[in-house]
């Protein structure tokens, strides 16, 4: 029994409909389905839309009432939180520590979160410090730090092993690390300058270990696929597309488009393959999925969904982009097509204009060089109706 469509490509299929003036024959032939399929699609979408209307529109008006009160009330409360801050700040005799300020507006029922949200601090940190103001590590730094400014501030061209010796003469002893650490933190460095270093990020450890090797060949398809992410700028902010190449015949075999870059962008594209591939009826056990060694594709989640359909994980080096370029070669194509060609005013307008062009243009109108002038869509129809015949 085939396997149903993913929720999100139904999604993207019934939006395209609605917002294109093509027939729904023409709809369903580039995306790949049937226009019963569609037309059924279309059904159930109206009827979730369009059930109880009297009582719905009773329900959307209340619903709406109360999301205005709670903005009003959230809008005040906003507004108090900067005229509170204002004031605070303009005491030039106070520290610029905000926490107490915090605790002033939880005091007077202004929601902690409200006002951390405001100011663009963090919650637990204040937290902490409710509970303990001053702990004792932060005092011992605290001596440890004028230990170290003092001998700076008379020897400048001292560098932090310098000043380490002198902090211990002056009855502040630590390690040399914890030395460089607070020089670092606080910019204390020898007048004689110091060595510059990376821009202090440090790739994170792969997860897998690369089996393509710049290999980005397949004989059959659901052998290897490619993953990476790219963005692009709407006047709402970024748009984040993650897609999955099928590298035998070039296809874009799933994919998720979100407005943050988390783990759930990664593992929701690949859920999208497995589910379209799935109804299909391919078979995914042993099938190699190359990454570079992003944070999303280094997540548990991400590791985890791999082991639970069965495929096997692989991770290009550092700095190399050559280790995903089959990838990269389909995001420029992308970005020239697409993202580049005009200005994007919200984040729903250019979501829409990237699937159209995967499924109608890319997939089945693009005719490819390496698959001998055939779209990825007839390439993998002949190959696989060629290899069924030879069997």
């Amino acid at each position: 029994m085939p396997k149903p469509f993913p929720k999100e490509f139904r999604e993207d299929v019934i939006r395209v409909y609605h917002d294109s003036d093509a027939s729904m024959a023409q709809v369903a032939k580039d995306f790949g389905i049937s226009a019963s399929c569609l037309k059924r699609w279309l059904t159930i979408d109206d009827r979730k839309s369009t059930s109880s209307p009297a009582a719905g529109q009773a329900a959307n008006e209340s619903d709406a009432l109360r999301e205005a009160n709670k903005r009003i009330k959230l809008l005040e409360q906003e507004n108090e939180v900067l005229r509170r801050a204002a004031a605070y700040l303009s005491q030039a005799h106070l520290p610029k520590m905000m926490y107490p300020l915090v605790r002033e507006l939880a005091a007077d029922g202004i929601p902690v979160a409200v006002t951390c949200r405001v100011l663009r601090i963090a919650r637990q940190p204040y937290y902490r410090w409710l509970a303990q103001p001053v702990t004792d590590a932060e005092l011992t730094a605290a001596y440890r730090a004028n230990a170290l400014f003092d001998a700076h501030r008379d020897d400048p061209e001292f560098g932090y092993r310098f000043l380490l010796d002198e902090a211990r003469d002056a009855g502040q002893p630590m390690a040399e690390r914890t030395a460089w650490k607070i020089c670092s933190q606080l910019g204390w460095w020898s007048a004689f300058g110091k060595k510059r270093g990376r821009n202090g990020k440090k790739p994170g450890p792969p997860v897998h270990d690369d089996l393509v090797m710049r290999d980005f060949t397949a004989d059959a398809p659901n052998e290897l696929w490619l993953a990476d992410i790219t963005e692009h700028w709407t006047r709402e902010g970024k748009l984040y597309l993650c897609a999955v190449k099928d590298v035998y015949s070039n296809r874009i075999v799933g994919y998720s488009i979100d407005s943050r870059m988390k783990s759930r962008i990664a593992v929701a594209a690949l859920d999208n393959a497995v589910a379209r591939r799935r109804a299909e009826g391919a078979v995914l056990a042993g099938c190699v999925l190359h990454t570079d060694r992003g944070s999303q594709f280094r997540s548990r989640k991400l590791v985890h969904q791999l082991n639970r359909h069965q495929i096997v994980g692989s991770m290009g080096r550092v700095g190399a982009a050559g280790d995903n370029a089959a990838m990269e070669s389909f995001f420029s194509l992308l970005q020239k097509n697409v993202l580049n060609r005009r200005t994007w005013n919200t984040r729903e307008e250019l979501r829409i204009a990237i699937v159209t062009w995967i499924e109608r243009t890319y997939h089945r109108r693009r005719r490819q060089a390496a698959l001998g002038r055939l779209t990825p869509v007839e390439y993998e129809l002949i190959m696989t109706t060629t290899a069924t015949r030879a069997a």
